[in-house]
């Protein structure tokens, strides 16, 4: 299987950090934190950029809020600059692990999501009798980190996005033990969640 060595660059050019930011403030336009990125956004990008090329850049503290979807579920929301590196992050990983996830994988992935997933399903209903459901329980709470590690590193060589990686991953989830865990609201843990179950 062959291993992506040249990826960091493509993570933080400048033309990249302004398009992740575009995406991460999509919906959010108003909330006063984002207002302030966005009013300062070249300044913000070169010191986001700077610190990202001379390896000084440390993830901020998550801010934790409760929220029910039916379920009562805790989500961590990262500080907007870090969602800006999470979204430049997985523009370039995404089409490296996408090329190995299974079809009928619908979670956060362009041209799929909960519509599509839908429409197949009844599809399947029209020719099959029986389902399984299965549910993994409290899935993002059990991650664990050094199996995402050996996951993510039989596809990426890159030492500096492994490191942002490692960097993003030891942010503690508050309520999990040390190396479990992805915080939910996290861009990096939706997409890191596709490629910890894809072998399942």
């Amino acid at each position: 299987m062959r291993r992506e060595k040249r990826l960091f660059e493509q993570v933080c050019t400048f033309e990249a950090l302004v398009a992740a930011a575009h995406r991460a403030m999509r919906g959010k336009r108003r909330k006063a934190h984002v207002a302030a990125f966005w009013r300062d956004l070249e300044p913000q990008v070169l010191r986001l950029q700077r610190e990202l090329g001379d390896g000084g850049y440390r993830p901020g503290p998550y801010h934790t809020f409760t929220v029910s979807d039916p379920k009562e579920r805790t989500i961590c929301a990262a500080d907007f600059r870090d969602r800006v590196v999470h979204h430049a992050l997985c523009a370039v990983l995404e089409p490296v692990f996408e090329r190995s996830f299974i079809f009928d994988s619908y979670a956060c992935r362009k041209g799929k999501g909960t519509h599509a997933a839908l429409a197949r399903a009844q599809r399947f209903c029209r020719r099959f009798r029986y389902y399984q459901k299965f549910d993994v329980r409290r899935f993002f709470d059990s991650v664990d980190h050094e199996v995402l590690r050996t996951l993510i590193r039989r596809r990426i060589a890159d030492p500096r996005v492994l490191d942002l990686t490692d960097a993003i991953l030891g942010q503690p989830v508050p309520w999990t033990p040390p190396g479990k865990g992805l915080p939910i609201g996290n861009l990096t843990s939706q997409f890191w969640a596709n490629v910890y179950l894809n072998p399942l």
